[in-house]
């Protein structure tokens, strides 16, 4: 193992013993990133176990290759960007290197220069190709250190780089206490006690003198072999103590004792010097232009801090570094409140308002116990600046330091408000209580109750699955009726959206609440004044409305025209709000045109206004979209996608995309993903929402399958979950077929019924074709015959192939059991054509052995073998590129760098045995 040269004996100390596989692993990782790889590695462990020591072995063991260093610091959480930055100053002449979208929102982020709000798909997207550009030239690798205290910004653009670092010779090591969401799934290093020969030997290392053998083994077996506690410990106790006879003080805390033994030592120090001491530790940026300047201000000399840097407790260089962040938490800590406000009205005077106005403000508020609104206005001014640059953490903490320093009473209630709202946006949501409590203190106009109710409903969606959300939106939308009667509208047309979504869930519970809830809140609206000139979203709202008190038909022009009108007018971003409404309306209409057409925009709105929560969503409903279109390739990408999404983020959505394309791709892989899902006591079995388009799925997956007495179970279960007006009647679809294959007539025509009062009343070419086949299935004779034809007539005008070729399907089946053989074998054949192309499988193979069974000839399509097939990853990247689409623009839609998109371009060629873009077109396979 290589000496670490330049480190305290402190450091090497601890990392020379007991390390060794630890080391290997990191040794792997550079090895690695030396030969053109990328890795990502979380060291994770205790306080003091030795994180920092393995970080300070990777900087020195990775030779060949620049190190950048990073660190979270708990006092500067709450300052947005604030570590990375850290991380990226170094790197930053190479801005020009990035796309231009990119540029601009990493500039915006670090306040470089000013700007809209930044896209956070951009900023991530900036880290990772300045990491990739720095790269090419010399293998990179980023130590980051004390994660746990990172700003929410920095941890989330970290956590979106480790798992898009792909082609890079780039390494990502972080150090943190626990592996929290956002570091969930990226490979893990622990770190832990050292075993009791090494404790023992590195405990020697801090010993001056003789110890009892029982005192030795104490501390031995209290400290876990924590390396920290080892070599701190003893500082701690007396001679006599070590000598033997009183033994150790009762065990405490880990870092609880580690803690105090380093507030010990820095109270001991000379009162100068504990005085520099605090400012540094107040001052998370380590610069020691910026201690010298407060050193000035309390008037003391700076080579007071000598005894600290001598005592171990710190270092002086380029920067100010603390032995251990528990030194720094020591020592501000062990403070009192009035030496702290001390030392950070010392910095506030230090700080240059002009450079860096958001610190300075934050310190100042530091060094005020009661209210002072001269600091609370520069904390709000700090808040909009930190909103700017997408930092909502530090938005949500500058407002919430301003409410309590604001005396004024309708001031405080907007700041705590404006607190709140933030805090939802950051997803930091504990805070919200006490900030409506707060500003429940009023005075309250009607405008901010109503604030409050939607704060209230959106906090309900977030932390118990929206059940208390609909009456909360109501109650907002009837209180502001009187105040803005546009803004009640809306509000309404949330309620209503909320409810809607949430009622499969409260059926598949025993629940009415929710469906409950959506009956009041249509019964309010339609008693509400309604708007002269009707926009989109009253045009929805209305035709919602009408659907639910007047009947299905009732609602279908208003809901009609608010479809085609819908966006015209609107900020991307308002347009953005509703989309998926609006695309689940068009779904619940049988309009797949509009459907078609709203779902793309959702798509692309999503990925150009960076939303990180509402681009899951959006690539769900595309998904189905294509599923239904027969572009299952292009689905099951879409899904690829989407899972990348909700790696970045950390959020879980219902996958009724990947539900769909398993169901219709209807392999053995799909059919065991669907069991799992909706068998009791799943990972997912609890999700009422999804259970209702899990048995809708395994419905069409057993259809497919011939299996109608499973399909007709899962169809009669999905149905039970119907709503009424505003359900999606999928699951009939299936539950006449199976019922009519599984013999029970009455529940099919249960089924049909309840289908027809929606097809006829829109009268669609995909509603009629729907209907006009599930009719045929209940029909014997000529009539039937007439009403299959018609069926397959209306879909041909759709693009909805998955449907038509069923249609083809049991039409040709229906003709063999009629023992028309001649007639029956072209549409089987052309049913067996379209859903083999399209890779829906277990149909394609019930056309199969239907073509066989009327005496056809038709071949099996040959597959390509399983060793030559491209990875989901690369043939994604394979079909954009042979669109066209550049690297760039590739890497932007999949969240990777353009390198990591040649560095897979690369592979396909190989593998397809080709060398440009240009053959992509004739090499890739049929069904990519």
């Amino acid at each position: 193992m290589q000496a670490l040269q330049g480190l305290p004996r402190w450091r090497r100390a601890a990392e020379l013993i007991g390390r060794r596989a630890e080391c290997a692993v990191l040794d792997q990782l550079i090895s690695a990133v030396r030969s053109g790889e990328s890795r990502a590695l979380v060291v994770h462990g205790e306080p003091g176990v030795g994180k920092t020591a393995l970080l300070d072995y990777v900087a020195a063991q990775a030779l060949g290759c620049r190190v950048l260093r990073s660190n979270g610091v708990q006092v500067e959480m709450d300052l947005p960007f604030a570590r990375l930055h850290q991380l990226c100053a170094p790197m930053l002449d190479r801005l020009d290197r990035v796309p231009g979208p990119q540029r601009a929102a990493l500039r915006t982020a670090f306040g470089i220069s000013e700007g809209p709000t930044p896209n956070v798909f951009h900023v991530g997207l900036a880290v990772l190709s300045l990491l990739s550009s720095v790269a090419e030239e010399q293998p990179l690798i980023c130590v980051i250190d004390d994660h746990q205290w990172l700003d929410t910004a920095s941890a989330s653009a970290l956590a979106f780089v480790a798992r898009r670092i792909g082609g890079e010779s780039v390494g990502l090591v972080v150090a943190t206490r626990d592996i929290g969401a956002d570091l969930g799934g990226l490979p893990g290093l622990p770190v832990r006690g050292l075993p009791v020969g090494e404790s023992q030997a590195l405990l020697e290392t801090a010993l001056s003198g003789p110890v009892d053998a029982r005192i030795r083994h104490q501390i031995v077996v209290e400290t876990g072999g924590n390396p920290l506690a080892l070599l701190e410990l003893p500082r701690g106790l007396t001679p006599t103590e070590l000598a033997g006879g009183f033994g150790l003080p009762g065990a405490m805390s880990l870092s609880g004792s580690i803690e105090e033994s380093f507030a010990r030592r820095a109270g001991a120090l000379p009162e100068a010097a504990k005085q520099l001491l605090l400012v540094a530790s107040s001052e998370p940026s380590g610069d020691p232009a910026l201690l010298w300047r407060a050193a000035a201000w309390l008037d003391i000399e700076a080579d007071s801090i000598t005894p600290a840097v001598e005592e171990g407790l710190v270092e002086l260089g380029i920067r100010v570094r603390f032995r251990h962040p528990l030194v720094r938490s020591a020592v501000y800590r062990s403070a009192s409140a009035e030496a702290r406000q001390q030392a950070h009205r010392a910095l506030a005077e230090a700080t240059d308002p002009e450079l860096d106005p958001d610190r300075r403000a934050w310190h100042r508020a530091q060094a005020v116990i009661g209210p002072d609104e001269d600091v609370a206005a520069a904390l709000e001014c700090s808040a909009a600046r930190a909103r700017m640059r997408g930092g909502f953490a530090a938005a949500s903490a500058f407002l919430r330091r301003a409410t309590t320093l604001t005396h004024e009473p309708s001031l405080r209630v907007a700041r705590a408000l404006a607190a709140a709202e933030m805090h939802l946006k950051a997803g930091a949501l504990d805070p919200i209580p006490d900030l409506v409590a707060m500003a429940e203190a009023g005075p309250l106009s009607e405008f901010q109750r109503a604030q409050i109710d939607l704060i209230r409903a959106q906090l309900g969606f977030l932390t118990n699955r929206g059940s208390d959300s609909p009456p909360l939106l109501l109650k907002a939308a009837r209180r502001l009726a009187p105040i803005d009667a546009a803004l009640s509208r809306e509000t309404y047309l949330d309620a209503v959206a909320a409810a809607t979504y949430f009622d499969a869930g409260s059926a598949a519970s025993n629940s009415t609440r929710p469906v409950a809830h959506l009956w009041s809140i249509a019964r309010a609206a339609a008693a509400a004044p309604q708007a002269v000139e009707m926009r989109a979203s009253d045009l929805l709202l209305a035709g919602t409305v009408a659907a639910l008190t007047d009947g299905y038909a009732a609602g279908l022009p208003m809901l009609r025209r608010g479809l085609a009108e819908y966006g015209t007018g609107l900020t991307a971003g308002r347009e953005l709000q509703r989309l998926w409404f609006t695309s689940t309306t068009a779904m619940r209409i049988w309009d797949d045109e509009r459907w078609d057409a709203l779902s793309s925009r959702h798509v692309q709105l999503a990925r150009d206004l960076g939303s990180l929560s509402e681009l899951p969503r959006a690539l769900d409903i595309r998904t189905l979209q294509c599923v239904f279109s027969g572009d299952l390739t292009e689905a099951a990408r879409l899904t690829h996608e989407a899972r990348a999404i909700e790696d970045v983020t950390g959020t879980v959505l219902a996958p009724y995309g990947v539900l769909g394309v398993a169901a219709f791709r209807g392999d053995a892989a799909a059919e065991k993903h669907l069991r799992q899902t909706t068998m009791p006591g799943g990972s997912r079995a609890g999700d009422a929402v999804e259970s209702t388009a899990a048995e809708w799925a395994r419905a069409v997956l057993c259809n497919g399958l011939g299996r109608y007495r499973d399909a007709l179970d899962a169809a009669r279960r999905a149905v039970s979950f119907d709503a009424g007006p505003v359900s999606l009647l999928w699951p009939h679809v299936e539950l006449v077929e199976a019922a009519v294959r599984g013999g029970e007539l009455e529940t099919a025509q249960d089924a049909y019924r309840r289908l027809a009062e929606t097809t006829s009343a829109v009268g669609s070419d995909w509603a009629l074709g729907i209907q006009f086949r599930s009719a045929a299935l209940l029909t014997g004779g000529g009539e039937a015959e007439e009403l299959y034809r018609t069926s397959i007539s209306h879909l041909s005008r759709t693009n909805l192939r998955v449907d038509l070729a069923r249609a083809y399907l049991v039409f040709g089946e229906w003709l063999r059991r009629e023992q028309r053989l001649n007639e029956a074998r072209e549409p089987l054949d052309t049913a067996y054509q379209m859903l083999d192309t399209m890779g829906v499988l277990a149909f394609a193979e019930r056309a199969y052995r239907e073509v066989k069974a009327a005496g056809g000839g038709v071949r099996r399509r040959v597959r390509a073998s399983r060793h030559d097939e491209l990875t989901a990853q690369e043939s994604h990247i394979a079909r954009m590129a042979r669109d066209g689409l550049s690297n760039s623009e590739i890497a932007a839609r999949l969240l990777i760098s353009a390198h990591t998109v040649n560095y897979h371009l690369r592979k396909v060629f190989v593998k397809l045995g080709i060398t440009s873009r240009s053959q992509l077109e004739a090499a890739l396979p049929d069904e990519l």
